[in-house]
């Protein structure tokens, strides 16, 4: 028995995907009642969402919320340890699987820090992405659509502005194979003047159809992007639903969101 079985052992866990219909289409991606912890500190408590193909959802919430959690959760990375929940992508299981694993299965993660490799150039960090398959975009395609990176392709990549390491961080995970992009915090740090340089790319990934979680602070502009928002508070989900609806609710955003 894998250690998901004997957490679900007397309860009934899906065998196949849970996917709920939205609009009349499934699920592509979907999070079913995930726990989570760092340690002992229970941060991710039972949180489920779905996510169809090419929908842009965003994760929302205060400080502390979860959001960062819960797709480091996605990512299968070490931290925080999932202790129970189920991750499904594309038909395929993803909660039994180590980080390498979930990235190969197409989950790319790009996190706040943006982990820009020092010491290598912009072109260098592009190429690393891509020695081991299944390769995503090819260079000359993430130069067409990242005409910056395209002119500091040969410089040290850890020298260019947050925006554009930022940029090199987006397109490191779309020279991957991906299938859905976890995006956190994509403005933090940035000059408003760099946000919308971000936000046009992001733009442009939605339009690409590229299924997206993004979690970001700057509320307001995550929801214009997104088709869905799911708000988290102190690790759980308090709302799912469309962007318009908490665009539209002052109740809602000054409850969770404090705007």
């Amino acid at each position: 028995m894998t250690l998901f079985e004997d957490q679900f052992a007397g309860r009934h866990a899906p065998s196949v995907p849970p996917k709920r219909s939205q609009g009349g289409a499934h699920a592509y991606f979907s999070a079913w009642n995930l726990h989570a912890y760092y340690g002992e500190s229970y941060i991710v408590q039972g949180v489920s969402f779905d996510v169809r193909e090419g929908e842009i959802l965003a994760l929302l919430g205060r400080n502390g919320a979860g959001k960062t959690s819960t797709l480091r959760a996605i990512a299968r990375a070490g931290d925080p340890q999932l202790r129970r929940g189920e991750i499904w992508l594309d038909h395929a299981p993803i909660h039994e699987m180590e980080s390498y694993q979930a990235a190969r299965s197409g989950i790319q993660l790009v996190p706040e820090d943006r982990r820009i490799i020092p010491g290598l150039t912009v072109e260098e960090n592009l190429q690393l992405a891509q020695i081991a398959g299944p390769h995503g975009w090819s260079l000359d395609r993430i130069y067409d659509h990242f005409p910056r990176l395209a002119e500091r392709a040969k410089q040290d990549a850890v020298t260019m502005s947050g925006g554009e390491q930022q940029m090199l961080a987006v397109a490191r995970a779309l020279a991957r194979d991906v299938k859905l992009l976890l995006l956190d915090e994509p403005y933090e740090g940035l000059a408003p003047v760099i946000v919308q340089e971000i936000e046009r790319i992001l733009v442009n990934v939605k339009e690409l159809g590229i299924t997206t979680v993004i979690v970001e602070q700057n509320a307001v502009a995550a929801l214009h992007l997104a088709d869905r928002a799911v708000i988290l508070d102190m690790g759980e989900v308090v709302f799912d639903g469309t962007a318009q609806e908490v665009l539209d609710n002052e109740e809602l955003r000054q409850n969770y969101l404090a705007i």
